[in-house]
């Protein structure tokens, strides 16, 4: 049986890439803390995306015929996690940090379906590497300048006008975007 997908994002790149698994989908999003004490990025951001399946429960349920999905992106560099950036100080501070190094990008994903009343999870993390160019005080001001840094893990998105310093990418493109498409793809069908 193909179930209904159940996006649950606020995020328009994450609603947008969820429509290239080419399967009937709905969106809708859910209040959670983002933040865990967790130094390890992979299970950072696997234990917020479990967080999120756990305030769909509560909120709305899961349907006999649908499997939920939850996401959430950050990135790490030196051992440190960045997420979204407080303020545009916080993504300059956040740009140096990750100036002319090779970074982690995270995503963990939670797919949820409720069987025979209970529910079922698969929880998985999808890991791409990413290096920037030496970046000047100047493109930092200028790019943070742009707006587009906000609302982004590690202050940037790759597919914007960042995209002229990125040097490098070992891994899932669209995993970057903030949604492994074909990692997604891969589990759901094992998971159904």
């Amino acid at each position: 049986m193909q179930h209904i997908l159940c996006l649950a994002s606020n995020s328009p790149r994450r609603r947008e890439l969820i429509k290239y698994l080419g399967r009937p989908f709905v969106t809708f999003s859910v209040d959670t803390d983002e933040k865990c004490d967790d130094s390890n990025p992979e299970q950072y951001v696997t234990d917020v995306a479990l967080e999120k399946e756990a305030a769909v429960e509560a909120a709305r349920g899961i349907g006999d015929n649908e499997i939920v999905i939850t996401a959430d992106t950050c990135v790490a560099v030196d051992g440190v996690i960045l997420g979204k950036p407080a303020d545009d100080e916080d993504a300059v501070r956040m740009l140096r940090m990750l100036s002319g190094k090779t970074h982690k990008v995270c995503t963990g994903v939670v797919l949820a379906k409720t069987a025979n009343g209970k529910t079922e999870r698969l929880a998985f993390c999808e890991t791409t590497l990413v290096t920037f160019t030496d970046l000047t005080d100047d493109e930092i001001d200028a790019y943070v300048a742009t707006g587009e840094c906000r609302d982004k893990a590690g202050a940037y998105a790759i597919q914007g006008e960042f995209s002229k310093h990125i040097s490098g990418i070992r891994g899932d493109y669209n995993n970057v975007v903030g949604f492994p498409v074909a990692a997604v793809y891969s589990h759901l069908k094992a998971f159904e």
